[in-house]
Protein backbone atom coordinates (compact mmCIF):
# COMPACT_ATOMS: atom_id res chain seq x y z
CA UNK A 1 0.00 0.00 0.00
CA UNK A 2 2.86 2.40 0.78
CA UNK A 3 4.41 1.73 -2.61
CA UNK A 4 1.05 2.30 -4.30
CA UNK A 5 0.58 5.63 -2.55
CA UNK A 6 4.10 6.69 -3.51
CA UNK A 7 3.30 5.94 -7.15
CA UNK A 8 0.21 8.15 -6.93
CA UNK A 9 2.25 10.98 -5.40
CA UNK A 10 4.73 10.71 -8.29
CA UNK A 11 2.14 10.16 -11.05
CA UNK A 12 2.95 13.21 -13.18
CA UNK A 13 0.52 11.91 -15.81
CA UNK A 14 -2.29 13.21 -13.60
CA UNK A 15 -0.98 16.77 -13.77
CA UNK A 16 -2.51 17.74 -17.08
CA UNK A 17 -6.04 16.97 -15.97
CA UNK A 18 -5.30 18.19 -12.45
CA UNK A 19 -4.06 21.58 -13.65
CA UNK A 20 -7.14 22.07 -15.85
CA UNK A 21 -9.44 21.09 -13.00
CA UNK A 22 -7.62 23.42 -10.63
CA UNK A 23 -8.12 26.36 -12.99
CA UNK A 24 -11.81 25.44 -13.39
CA UNK A 25 -12.34 25.25 -9.63
CA UNK A 26 -10.54 28.54 -9.00
CA UNK A 27 -12.48 30.20 -11.81
CA UNK A 28 -15.82 28.93 -10.53
CA UNK A 29 -15.14 29.62 -6.84
CA UNK A 30 -13.61 33.01 -7.55
CA UNK A 31 -15.08 35.10 -4.73
CA UNK A 32 -12.89 35.52 -1.64
CA UNK A 33 -15.89 35.25 0.70
CA UNK A 34 -17.02 32.01 -0.94
CA UNK A 35 -13.55 30.50 -0.75
CA UNK A 36 -13.13 31.55 2.88
CA UNK A 37 -16.53 30.07 3.74
CA UNK A 38 -15.63 26.74 2.12
CA UNK A 39 -12.13 26.67 3.64
CA UNK A 40 -13.65 27.08 7.11
CA UNK A 41 -11.98 30.41 7.96
CA UNK A 42 -15.08 31.41 9.95
CA UNK A 43 -14.87 28.12 11.86
CA UNK A 44 -11.15 28.26 12.65
CA UNK A 45 -10.90 24.70 11.33
CA UNK A 46 -11.01 23.14 7.84
CA UNK A 47 -14.67 22.72 6.87
CA UNK A 48 -14.39 19.72 4.54
CA UNK A 49 -13.44 17.06 7.15
CA UNK A 50 -16.25 18.30 9.39
CA UNK A 51 -18.82 18.12 6.58
CA UNK A 52 -17.93 14.57 5.50
CA UNK A 53 -19.04 13.26 8.89
CA UNK A 54 -22.68 13.59 7.77
CA UNK A 55 -22.59 11.47 4.58
CA UNK A 56 -20.16 8.91 5.98
CA UNK A 57 -22.16 8.55 9.19
CA UNK A 58 -25.43 8.26 7.29
CA UNK A 59 -24.08 5.68 4.86
CA UNK A 60 -22.48 3.55 7.55
CA UNK A 61 -25.70 3.63 9.56
CA UNK A 62 -27.66 2.61 6.46
CA UNK A 63 -25.28 -0.33 5.94
CA UNK A 64 -25.97 -1.53 9.50
CA UNK A 65 -29.74 -1.16 9.07
CA UNK A 66 -29.54 -3.11 5.81
CA UNK A 67 -28.45 -6.10 7.90
CA UNK A 68 -31.51 -5.82 10.14
CA UNK A 69 -35.08 -6.87 9.27
CA UNK A 70 -37.81 -4.29 8.88
CA UNK A 71 -35.51 -1.29 8.42
CA UNK A 72 -35.96 -0.60 4.71
CA UNK A 73 -37.53 2.83 5.16
CA UNK A 74 -34.92 3.99 7.67
CA UNK A 75 -32.06 2.70 5.50
CA UNK A 76 -33.50 4.47 2.47
CA UNK A 77 -33.82 7.74 4.41
CA UNK A 78 -30.20 7.53 5.58
CA UNK A 79 -28.99 6.69 2.08
CA UNK A 80 -30.77 9.78 0.77
CA UNK A 81 -29.33 11.96 3.55
CA UNK A 82 -25.79 10.72 2.84
CA UNK A 83 -26.13 11.19 -0.91
CA UNK A 84 -27.49 14.74 -0.65
CA UNK A 85 -25.04 15.90 2.02
CA UNK A 86 -22.06 14.52 0.09
CA UNK A 87 -22.44 17.19 -2.61
CA UNK A 88 -21.63 20.30 -0.49
CA UNK A 89 -18.90 18.32 1.28
CA UNK A 90 -17.35 17.59 -2.12
CA UNK A 91 -17.49 21.28 -3.10
CA UNK A 92 -15.64 22.22 0.09
CA UNK A 93 -13.10 19.51 -0.63
CA UNK A 94 -12.48 20.76 -4.17
CA UNK A 95 -11.93 24.27 -2.83
CA UNK A 96 -9.25 22.97 -0.43
CA UNK A 97 -7.74 20.73 -3.12
CA UNK A 98 -7.23 23.62 -5.54
CA UNK A 99 -4.85 25.31 -3.06
CA UNK A 100 -2.61 22.28 -2.48
CA UNK A 101 0.84 21.46 -3.83
CA UNK A 102 1.04 19.38 -6.99
CA UNK A 103 1.96 16.05 -5.34
CA UNK A 104 -0.89 16.53 -2.88
CA UNK A 105 -3.28 17.30 -5.72
CA UNK A 106 -2.37 13.99 -7.38
CA UNK A 107 -3.44 12.02 -4.32
CA UNK A 108 -6.43 14.33 -3.97
CA UNK A 109 -7.56 13.49 -7.51
CA UNK A 110 -7.62 9.77 -6.74
CA UNK A 111 -9.35 10.52 -3.43
CA UNK A 112 -12.01 12.51 -5.30
CA UNK A 113 -12.37 9.86 -8.01
CA UNK A 114 -12.95 7.13 -5.43
CA UNK A 115 -15.54 9.25 -3.65
CA UNK A 116 -17.22 10.13 -6.96
CA UNK A 117 -17.59 6.43 -7.74
CA UNK A 118 -19.00 5.90 -4.26
CA UNK A 119 -21.46 8.77 -4.68
CA UNK A 120 -22.61 7.38 -8.04
CA UNK A 121 -23.15 3.96 -6.49
CA UNK A 122 -25.14 5.48 -3.64
CA UNK A 123 -27.20 7.45 -6.15
CA UNK A 124 -28.01 4.17 -7.90
CA UNK A 125 -28.73 2.57 -4.53
CA UNK A 126 -31.19 5.32 -3.65
CA UNK A 127 -32.94 5.03 -7.03
CA UNK A 128 -33.23 1.26 -6.64
CA UNK A 129 -34.64 1.54 -3.12
CA UNK A 130 -37.20 4.15 -4.15
CA UNK A 131 -38.38 1.87 -6.97
CA UNK A 132 -38.81 -1.05 -4.60
CA UNK A 133 -35.67 -3.00 -5.59
CA UNK A 134 -34.23 -3.09 -2.09
CA UNK A 135 -31.93 -6.05 -2.77
CA UNK A 136 -30.19 -4.15 -5.57
CA UNK A 137 -30.18 -1.04 -3.39
CA UNK A 138 -28.41 -2.84 -0.56
CA UNK A 139 -25.81 -4.33 -2.90
CA UNK A 140 -25.06 -0.96 -4.49
CA UNK A 141 -24.90 0.63 -1.04
CA UNK A 142 -22.28 -1.81 0.19
CA UNK A 143 -20.25 -1.27 -2.99
CA UNK A 144 -20.56 2.47 -2.46
CA UNK A 145 -19.38 2.15 1.13
CA UNK A 146 -16.32 0.25 -0.08
CA UNK A 147 -15.51 3.02 -2.57
CA UNK A 148 -15.92 5.87 -0.08
CA UNK A 149 -13.91 3.93 2.51
CA UNK A 150 -11.03 3.76 0.02
CA UNK A 151 -11.48 7.49 -0.52
CA UNK A 152 -11.41 8.08 3.22
CA UNK A 153 -8.12 6.17 3.46
CA UNK A 154 -6.62 8.43 0.81
CA UNK A 155 -8.00 11.47 2.63
CA UNK A 156 -6.24 10.33 5.79
CA UNK A 157 -3.02 9.92 3.81
CA UNK A 158 -3.40 13.48 2.51
CA UNK A 159 -3.82 14.88 6.01
CA UNK A 160 -1.49 12.78 8.12
CA UNK A 161 1.30 11.94 5.68
CA UNK A 162 1.24 14.90 3.32
CA UNK A 163 -0.02 17.58 5.70
CA UNK A 164 -2.87 18.84 3.51
CA UNK A 165 -4.93 21.52 5.28
CA UNK A 166 -3.29 20.89 8.65
CA UNK A 167 -1.33 23.48 10.63
CA UNK A 168 2.19 22.66 9.47
CA UNK A 169 3.82 25.48 11.47
CA UNK A 170 2.66 24.61 14.98
CA UNK A 171 5.24 21.82 15.29
CA UNK A 172 7.90 24.57 15.38
CA UNK A 173 6.79 25.29 18.95
CA UNK A 174 8.18 21.92 20.01
CA UNK A 175 11.67 23.05 18.97
CA UNK A 176 11.72 26.15 21.17
CA UNK A 177 13.20 25.61 24.62
CA UNK A 178 11.50 26.81 27.80
CA UNK A 179 12.21 30.21 29.28
CA UNK A 180 12.55 33.70 27.89
CA UNK A 181 14.64 34.31 24.76
CA UNK A 182 16.16 37.64 23.70
CA UNK A 183 15.23 38.76 20.19
CA UNK A 184 16.28 42.38 19.61
CA UNK A 185 16.65 45.77 21.20
CA UNK A 186 13.28 47.50 20.97
CA UNK A 187 14.87 50.74 19.73
CA UNK A 188 16.31 48.96 16.67
CA UNK A 189 12.96 47.65 15.45
CA UNK A 190 11.30 49.74 12.73
CA UNK A 191 7.66 50.73 13.05
CA UNK A 192 5.08 48.71 11.06
CA UNK A 193 7.59 46.61 9.14
CA UNK A 194 8.15 42.86 9.25
CA UNK A 195 11.45 41.74 10.77
CA UNK A 196 12.64 38.14 10.90
CA UNK A 197 14.51 36.61 13.84
CA UNK A 198 15.31 33.07 15.02
CA UNK A 199 14.99 31.29 18.36
CA UNK A 200 16.47 27.79 18.56
CA UNK A 201 16.56 27.76 14.73
CA UNK A 202 12.82 28.50 14.57
CA UNK A 203 12.06 31.49 12.36
CA UNK A 204 9.81 34.21 13.84
CA UNK A 205 8.45 37.48 12.50
CA UNK A 206 8.40 40.64 14.59
CA UNK A 207 6.04 43.53 13.94
CA UNK A 208 6.27 46.71 15.98
CA UNK A 209 3.30 49.02 16.38
CA UNK A 210 4.09 51.79 18.84
CA UNK A 211 5.67 50.24 21.91
CA UNK A 212 3.89 46.93 21.29
CA UNK A 213 5.61 44.15 19.33
CA UNK A 214 3.95 41.07 17.88
CA UNK A 215 6.04 37.90 17.68
CA UNK A 216 4.57 35.26 15.38
CA UNK A 217 5.75 31.97 13.89
CA UNK A 218 7.06 32.75 10.43
CA UNK A 219 6.07 29.57 8.56
CA UNK A 220 2.54 29.85 7.17
CA UNK A 221 0.33 27.12 8.67
CA UNK A 222 -1.10 26.28 5.24
CA UNK A 223 1.95 25.23 3.18
CA UNK A 224 4.96 26.63 5.10
CA UNK A 225 5.08 29.84 3.07
CA UNK A 226 7.51 32.54 4.30
CA UNK A 227 5.33 35.10 6.07
CA UNK A 228 8.44 37.21 6.64
CA UNK A 229 8.48 37.88 2.90
CA UNK A 230 4.77 38.70 2.91
CA UNK A 231 2.94 41.99 2.52
CA UNK A 232 1.43 43.95 5.40
CA UNK A 233 -2.11 45.16 4.67
CA UNK A 234 -4.74 46.87 6.76
CA UNK A 235 -8.01 44.91 6.72
CA UNK A 236 -11.02 46.07 8.75
CA UNK A 237 -8.76 48.33 10.79
CA UNK A 238 -6.24 45.60 11.63
CA UNK A 239 -2.69 45.23 10.33
CA UNK A 240 -2.44 41.83 8.64
CA UNK A 241 0.31 39.81 7.00
CA UNK A 242 -0.43 38.13 3.66
CA UNK A 243 1.44 34.94 2.76
CA UNK A 244 3.28 35.44 -0.56
CA UNK A 245 2.57 31.86 -1.68
CA UNK A 246 -1.19 31.33 -1.51
CA UNK A 247 -2.57 34.50 0.08
CA UNK A 248 -3.49 33.22 3.53
CA UNK A 249 -3.92 36.33 5.69
CA UNK A 250 -3.47 36.71 9.46
CA UNK A 251 -3.99 39.57 11.89
CA UNK A 252 -0.73 40.76 13.35
CA UNK A 253 -2.29 41.73 16.66
CA UNK A 254 -3.68 38.30 17.44
CA UNK A 255 -2.83 35.78 14.75
CA UNK A 256 -6.44 35.21 13.72
CA UNK A 257 -6.88 33.97 10.14
CA UNK A 258 -8.71 36.52 7.98
CA UNK A 259 -8.54 34.88 4.55
CA UNK A 260 -7.76 31.32 3.45
CA UNK A 261 -6.73 28.91 2.14
CA UNK A 262 -5.50 28.42 5.70
CA UNK A 263 -8.35 27.76 8.11
CA UNK A 264 -6.04 27.86 11.13
CA UNK A 265 -4.91 30.87 13.14
CA UNK A 266 -1.19 31.59 13.27
CA UNK A 267 0.58 31.16 16.60
CA UNK A 268 1.52 34.31 18.52
CA UNK A 269 4.21 34.14 21.22
CA UNK A 270 4.13 36.13 24.49
CA UNK A 271 6.56 39.05 24.77
CA UNK A 272 8.10 41.34 27.35
CA UNK A 273 10.62 44.17 27.40
CA UNK A 274 13.57 43.88 29.84
CA UNK A 275 16.08 46.75 29.93
CA UNK A 276 15.03 47.75 26.43
CA UNK A 277 15.41 44.23 25.01
CA UNK A 278 12.47 42.37 23.47
CA UNK A 279 12.09 38.81 24.80
CA UNK A 280 9.71 36.00 23.95
CA UNK A 281 8.80 32.55 25.23
CA UNK A 282 6.51 29.63 24.55
CA UNK A 283 2.79 30.26 25.10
Amino acid sequence: MRAFLTKIEQASGLDGFGDRLQRAVQGTLSGQRVRDLLHGVWLGHPLHPAMVQVPVGAWMSAAVLDLMPGQRRAATTLTALGTLSAVPAAVAGLNDWAALARDQRRVGLVHAASNTVGLALYGGSLAARLSGRHGVGRALGWLGLSAVSAGAYLGGHLAYKEGAQVNVSVSDLHLISDGWHSLAELATLPQRELVTREVDQVSLILYRHGDEVTVMLERCPHQSGPLGAGEVREIDGHACVVCPWHGSTFRLNGGEVVHGPSANDQQILPTRIVDGVLETRLP
